[in-house]
């Protein structure tokens, strides 16, 4: 392998792989925002629920 190719072979490593590496990072992004949702609209299910938390028991 001649020195003067490295350069050349890093560059075309590197413009290959750049589409898939912001494939996987937008993927990731995704995945995070639909937990985001779900656990979102997880509590919102929960609020729901008008009398929680209205009265509170005290003994003294």
């Amino acid at each position: 392998m001649q020195i003067a190719s490295l350069p050349v072979s890093t560059t075309a490593y590197q413009q290959a792989s750049s589409p898939a590496i912001g494939m996987a990072v937008l993927s990731k992004a995704l995945d995070s925002a639909m937990v985001s949702g779900q656990n979102m609209i997880k509590m919102m299910e929960q609020s729901v629920n008008p009398d929680l938390g209205t009265n509170i028991d005290i003994r003294i």
